[in-house]
Formats: C-alpha cells, structure tokens, sequence
C-alpha cells in the first residue's frame, strides 16, 4: 500500500507540475515593450504634428507657429528617443482668422499593423527625462465609442508630470538616478474627443490598440508643472504594458 501511494503521489506531483508549466506557456510575460527608442529604425514608425499643421489643414484657422522634432541621440546612457521643440501662442504674420487652438505638440505612432492586444495588462509604463512640464499620453483603439460615421480612432489620454532636477519614480521600490518611471493604469485614460474629456461611462477595449501618442501643451496640465510658451525637451527610452496583478 506505501508503494501504491507513493507512485501515486509521484503521478500527482508529476501532473501538478505539467499543468503548473503549461499555464506559465500561456500566461504572457508580466512586460512587454511596446516601442523601444534604442535605434534610429524607431523614428520611422512615428510622426509629429503641431497647431502649425491644424492650421494649415484647417480653413477657418490661422497656422500656429509651434515646432517640434523626434531623434534618437545618444543622451549619455546610450541611445534614447529626444522629443523637443518650441510652443508658441502666436499665429502666421498675416492672418485673416482667429485661430481656435495653439501652443502644442505631439508625437504619434504610425497606425500598427493590425491592433496590439493588450488585454493581458493593466498599466502603461513610459521610461523619461523631462524637463518640469506636464505630458499627455494617448492611447488610440479601434473606433467602437464614436458614431459610426466617424473615421477617427478612439483616444483615451492620461497626464504625465515630468519634474525637472528633483526625479522620483511612481509606483517603484527601485530608483534609477535622473530617469522617471510614469507608470499609469489603464483604468486611469480617459476617453477624450479632440482633446475634451468625453463626460460618459466608458470603458476602453485594450485588445484593440492601434497607435499611442505623447504630446504637450502651452496651456493646461497639474498644479506645479511648468507650463506657458517656450522650449520643450523629454527623453524617452521606451514604453512598456505591464501586468501588476
């Protein structure tokens, strides 16, 4: 009878841990880069836009005269992605409008091919340096909110406070001198139409990502962060989805 059960336990344990390792195999990992501005490669999958653009693109508003620009630089750690620029309230010489928006900027990823299924995580993670202001970080899902008619993407968006000079990490036991962890819940975008917050009960689809974005304002962000005109400059290493729970 001891030997019965001891080829019975050996059986039990042996099936214990075939199932242990076949639910490792399908649990995705607890991380998982979602872009990584270690090359010059990665600039080809981004693009930036400003009110210079709404302007132009826009018939009823004047050009704005913000810039930007996106490259990757060797930032004293090895290779990052550099987001800088200039934001300006002013307008083209010449206008004959009142421009209705002014003093942005932003960086946003080409359309994924296909969607990115980020179901299996509940946090964004973005690796930065900044420089005090406030950022916002979108992202854009397949268009289920809007009406049907509309052909832009669904965005979700969620500020990130980058101090300047005095860093910390949020949500982390661990530090890494001069760098900031913003690390967002899903939970905590907000869907937003053209930059307003859509005043609903709403749930986003994280199966159905298709692009995220960083951008700035002149105007606008938390209580302590630098804000009003002038230059812009944060360093970015990579972002990540996370799984916490």
């Amino acid at each position: 009878m001891s030997r019965f059960r001891a080829l019975w336990q050996a059986s039990l344990n042996a099936t214990k841990k075939a199932l242990t390792s076949n639910l490792d195999d399908l649990m995705p990992p607890s991380e998982r880069y979602i872009f990584n501005f270690n090359s010059k490669e990665e600039l080809k999958r981004w693009h930036l836009y400003s009110d210079s653009e709404y302007g132009a693109a826009t018939i009823m508003s004047d050009a704005g005269l913000s810039s930007a620009s996106l490259e990757i630089a060797d930032v004293g750690n090895g290779l990052s992605g550099v987001f800088s620029g200039n934001l300006s309230l002013d307008v083209a010489e010449g206008s004959k409008w009142n421009i209705t928006r002014s003093g942005f900027c932003g960086m946003r990823s080409k359309k994924f091919a296909g969607f990115i299924d980020l179901d299996s995580y509940d946090t964004i993670a973005l690796k930065l340096r900044g420089d005090g202001r406030c950022y916002i970080s979108t992202i854009y899902t397949e268009n289920w909110v809007n009406s049907p008619g509309q052909q832009e993407d669904n965005s979700w968006q969620a500020f990130i406070f980058v101090p300047k000079d005095n860093w910390y990490i949020k949500k982390a036991s661990f530090i890494y001198l001069n760098l900031l962890f913003g690390i967002i819940p899903l939970a905590h975008y907000l869907p937003t139409w053209r930059g307003n917050v859509i005043d609903a009960e709403l749930e986003m689809n994280p199966s159905r990502v298709v692009g995220m974005s960083l951008s700035v304002n002149a105007e606008g962000g938390v209580p302590g962060a630098r804000s009003g005109p002038g230059d812009f400059r944060v360093e970015i290493d990579w972002i990540k989805a996370l799984r916490t729970q």
